[in-house]
């Protein structure tokens, strides 16, 4: 059989599988793409599954199939979905206490901004928002302010959420700096306002640094988005050397990147941002995100007399900050993602990744994993992309549309936009061999097919 013969299988079953999440789906006309969000399509079965109920690492559709959850919201939900300590407190808020948005401070920012600083550095003074995107946004309205200058430096094949400036590519050709495809309605050209660069190319790092109007360089300390991708050992570090050497600010991106340990890379690799920004997990799913500023940079913004950050000064929402945001992320920080539960799911992100390597050498198939603490992916090539341009180049979509099927239809769900799975809390040693038996099974069934296939080509 084909590896289209083997989708269309996987296929079938999977509507079976799921007839009420398909009848959803069909009355989802006034909706845009049949989904609340857009990206919500993005399942290989040809329409979503629709959620009943979740709870720790486990998920129940609207037809009853219950799946081990490794996708865990893509990270938004890397605290297990609906954590006691995070449920009671936000139970309190809305319920005893009462306020979810009043334009009035609480005392949890004070707490929060406390935990952050003792994760990511005591120099730190934050500001929160209702994502990362949105404190990416305001740390690039920031940096072009307090430096003077135009462009952002990013790397082809980002992810920084819907920020305009971070949605961008080098084209291979021509060199020039362009949308990234499928970018919706770029405002204006992106060389304009963006310089970039491949992850791991120092040299090209220092070229474009080197015309000295990049206000801040964005980046993961990993990619996480066009698959996982590791820095080259002293990578980071340089980085950050050649962004101070040519007068631009350094902002680590560590919204994904948490997955390496309490205080995400910057913590475990000794990094020394001037911005940090995180969002998605440290509310345990509710929405939230935040940026720090060094202090002697926030210092600088808040004394500045030419700025307005109370009103129309383009920082900040109304519901930036509110209280019920506030709340869920002190519950998250104290009681969820602390470091016991980062010295459990770094080792099951370990067991994960040995499982994977092990079964790929066991059936000599080209493939190859990366992990990073807590969050793994396998690439269907070898050896692992050093940036995102070879990732997008060696990516596999057919293989990746089966194999996500494939799960799906045995139980177990992996982020539908890549390979990637991460270990929550409530995540356990048997939860992760369940994914190695059928990662195995899985192998199997494509090397067979392929034998066939060869076997009949020779007819």
């Amino acid at each position: 059989m084909t590896l289209q013969g083997l989708i269309k299988q996987e296929q079938a079953l999977y509507r079976s599988r799921h007839p009420k999440s398909f009848e959803l789906f069909s009355k989802g006309a006034q909706q845009l793409s049949g989904v609340p969000m857009t990206w919500m399509r993005k399942w290989s079965g040809g329409f979503p599954l629709y959620l009943s109920e979740a709870r720790g690492c486990k998920i129940t559709d609207v037809d009853g199939n219950k799946y081990t959850d490794f996708c865990l919201g893509d990270t938004g939900a890397m605290t297990g979905h609906s954590p006691d300590a995070v449920v009671a407190a936000v139970q309190q808020r809305l319920g005893v206490k009462g306020g979810v948005t009043t334009m009035m401070p609480t005392e949890d920012a004070a707490a929060v901004s406390a935990n952050l600083c003792k994760r990511f550095g005591p120099n730190f003074l934050w500001s929160f928002t209702l994502s990362a995107t949105d404190a990416n946004r305001a740390a690039i309205r920031i940096a072009r302010y307090l430096t003077k200058r135009p462009k952002i430096l990013v790397v082809s094949w980002c992810y920084h959420g819907s920020v305009d400036e971070a949605i961008a590519i080098r084209d291979p050709k021509s060199g020039k700096v362009v949308a990234r495809p499928g970018n919706v309605g770029p405002p204006v050209e992106l060389d304009k306002t963006t310089r970039v660069v491949e992850f791991n190319d120092l040299a090209a790092m220092e070229l474009e640094l080197s015309h000295r109007d990049v206000a801040v360089v964005l980046l993961e300390p990993a990619m996480t988005n066009m698959s996982v991708i590791l820095p080259d050992t002293g990578y980071c570090a340089k980085v950050q050397e050649m962004a101070r050497k040519y007068g631009s600010l350094m902002l680590w991106d560590e919204t994904h990147t948490i997955s390496a340990g309490p205080g995400g890379c910057i913590q475990a690799w000794k990094l020394d941002p001037d911005i940090v920004v995180i969002g998605k997990s440290i509310g345990s799913g509710i929405a939230a995100g935040t940026y720090g500023l060094r202090n002697d940079i926030g210092t600088r913004l808040t004394t500045a007399s030419d700025v307005d950050l109370v009103d129309c000064g383009g920082i900040g929402g109304t519901l930036a900050g509110n209280a019920l945001s506030l709340c869920a992320m002190r519950a998250t920080l104290e009681n969820v993602l602390t470091d016991d539960a980062f010295a459990k799911m770094l080792v099951l992100g370990r067991r994960f990744y040995e499982g994977c390597v092990n079964v790929i050498v066991k059936h000599q198939v080209p493939w190859s994993v990366v992990r990073l603490g807590a969050r793994v992916e396998y690439c269907f090539t070898s050896p692992a992309p050093r940036n995102g341009s070879q990732a997008y180049r060696l990516a596999n979509p057919l293989i990746e549309e089966w194999l996500h099927m494939f799960f799906a239809n045995r139980g177990l769900l992996i982020t539908p936009f890549h390979n990637m799975a991460l270990c929550c809390p409530a995540t356990t040693a048997a939860d992760v061999d369940l994914h190695t038996q059928l990662f195995e099974a899985a192998v199997v069934e494509l090397k067979t097919a392929a034998t066939r296939q060869q076997e009949l080509s020779r007819l």
